[in-house]
C-alpha cells in the first residue's frame, strides 16, 4: 500500500456475534479508507471476549481522524494513544472548533497520561476538563463558559460500546426489528420484569408521557404504576397535564366525554376553563392542596411525591404555571435526571420521547410504545439506538403492564 497517514487501533468483545468487526470494516470503506487486520484473537468459547489490531489508512490527517470518530463509537481505540487535545471555550456558549461531539456511550478521555471517565455520558455535548479538580464531564454548548477547557478532536479518546445481555432470559425482543407483530403478553411481561430489575437495583424510572395516555382512558393504569412505585418522575409537556385535570374536573378529554366518548355542547371549552383554574389556585400542587384537584395522574403524583418536569411548546395553551417554557431552562431540569435513571417508558409522544432519548445514556433501558412505528425509527435515527420499540395502543398496553406489576 502507498504511504499515508495511518493509526493502529484495537478492538474487544464479543466480536463475531454482535456485528461490530462488520461495522467497523463497513464504516472505514464507507470513508473511501483502507485497512489491514494485524491480529485477530478468536475467543475460545461464546463467553470469552475477542480482540483485533487494525491498522487504519486514511488519505490525509483530517481524513483520518474522520475515520477514527467514526469507528470509536464501536469501541476501537489506538494501540498507542496520546493526550486528548484541549482547546479553551472562545466565549459563553460557544465551543472552540473541531469540539469533540459526545456519544451517549460510556467514554473516557486521558489527559496528562491519566485516563478519566467522562461523567454523565450524554449526546451531542462537548466534554469539559477540570484540570484543578481532575475531572472530566459533559456540558451542554449553551452551559459553556469563557475559557472552560474543551476536549478537541478524537485523540486521548475511548469509547465502550454498550454489550447486549447474552442471556436469552432478557429481552427476547430487543434484537427483533420493530414490529407489530409481536407476542403482547411476552413482551409486557418483559418490560415488567425489567422495571422490578430496576427498582430492585435502586434506579430511577422515567416516564415520558403524552397526551394520548389521557384522550385513551389509560391515566388510571399509569397512575396505579406511579403508586407501586414504579414511577420516579414523569416528563411531558403541557397537554398531558391540561387534560388529565380537565378529566378530573369536567370529565372530558379534548370536550370528548372519558365516559361516553361523546363530545359534550362547549366541550372544546373545558381545557381552557381547567387551565385558568388551575392559573387562579398558584399550579397544580396547590390546586391539590386546596381540595379542587382530587383525582387524576397529575393528582397521584403530587399525593405520591413523585416529580414532573412539563416542557412547553409553542402551541401551548394557558399554559399551567407548572409548566417550563423556556427550553433550554427544561433540559436542565430534565437532565439530572436522565442521568440516574435505569429505565425509560416512553408513552405516545413524539417529540418528549426524542428529547429525553437525546439525554439518556446509552446504558439506560429505553422502552417506547406507540402506535406509529415511526417513532421508533425516528428515535434510533437520532442516536437512541438502544431504544427497544413496541407498537401498540398505549391504552391497552398500560392496563396490562399495571396488572402484571400488581400481580
Amino acid at each position: 500500500m502507498p504511504h499515508r497517514p495511518y493509526e493502529d487501533v484495537r478492538v474487544t468483545g464479543h466480536l463475531i456475534d454482535s456485528g461490530i468487526m462488520s461495522k467497523i470494516m463497513d464504516a472505514i470503506v464507507a470513508f473511501d479508507a483502507e485497512f489491514e487486520t494485524l491480529s485477530f484473537e478468536v475467543g475460545r468459547t461464546n463467553e470469552d471476549a475477542s480482540v483485533a489490531e487494525i491498522r487504519v489508512l486514511g488519505k490525509d490527517e483530517h481524513h483520518l481522524d474522520e475515520i477514527l470518530g467514526a469507528i470509536q463509537m464501536f469501541g476501537a481505540e489506538p494501540i498507542d494513544p496520546e493526550d486528548a487535545h484541549l482547546k479553551p471555550a472562545p466565549a459563553d456558549g460557544v465551543f472552540p472548533d473541531g469540539f469533540y461531539a459526545t456519544t451517549n456511550l460510556d467514554t473516557a478521555v486521558r489527559v496528562n497520561g491519566r485516563w478519566m471517565a467522562v461523567v454523565n455520558p450524554e449526546m451531542d455535548l462537548g466534554i469539559i476538563i477540570d484540570s484543578e479538580a481532575g475531572d472530566a464531564g459533559t456540558v451542554p454548548m449553551a452551559d459553556v463558559k469563557e475559557g472552560d477547557l474543551i476536549v478537541v478532536g478524537h485523540s486521548g479518546l475511548r469509547v465502550r460500546p454498550v454489550e447486549r445481555p447474552r442471556d436469552a432470559q432478557a429481552f427476547e425482543f430487543m434484537n427483533s426489528a420493530v414490529s407489530s407483530e409481536k407476542p403482547k403478553a411476552q413482551v409486557v411481561a418483559d418490560v415488567a420484569h425489567m422495571m422490578r430489575e430496576v427498582r430492585a437495583a435502586g434506579k430511577d424510572v422515567i416516564a415520558v408521557v403524552g397526551p394520548a395516555v389521557i384522550h385513551t382512558g389509560a391515566s388510571p393504569h399509569l397512575a396505579r404504576l406511579v403508586r407501586l412505585g414504579y414511577v420516579s418522575v414523569l416528563f411531558g409537556g403541557n397537554a398531558v397535564a391540561v387534560h388529565d385535570i380537565e378529566s378530573a374536573l369536567y370529565g372530558t378529554s379534548l370536550g370528548v366525554s372519558m365516559k361516553s366518548g361523546v363530545p359534550l355542547p362547549s366541550g372544546h371549552e373545558h381545557h381552557l376553563r381547567a387551565i385558568n383554574t388551575i392559573r387562579g389556585l398558584g399550579g397544580i400542587k396547590p390546586a391539590v392542596e386546596q381540595g379542587v384537584l382530587t383525582e387524576g395522574l397529575m393528582h397521584t403524583l403530587v399525593t405520591n411525591d413523585v416529580p414532573f418536569v412539563l416542557a412547553g411548546s409553542i402551541r401551548d395553551d394557558g399554559p399551567l404555571p407548572d409548566v417550563i417554557t423556556d427550553a433550554i431552562a427544561a433540559q436542565r431540569a430534565m437532565r439530572p435526571y436522565c442521568q440516574e435513571a435505569g429505565a425509560c417508558i416512553m408513552l405516545s409522544t413524539m417529540l418528549h420521547a426524542i428529547a429525553t432519548g437525546n439525554m439518556l445514556p446509552a446504558s439506560c433501558t429505553t422502552v417506547c410504545v406507540d402506535i406509529n412505528p415511526a417513532v421508533v425509527t425516528k428515535l434510533s435515527d437520532r442516536g437512541s439506538f438502544q431504544t427497544i420499540g413496541i407498537v401498540t395502543d398505549v391504552g391497552l398496553f398500560l392496563e396490562q403492564l399495571a396488572n402484571e406489576l400488581e400481580g
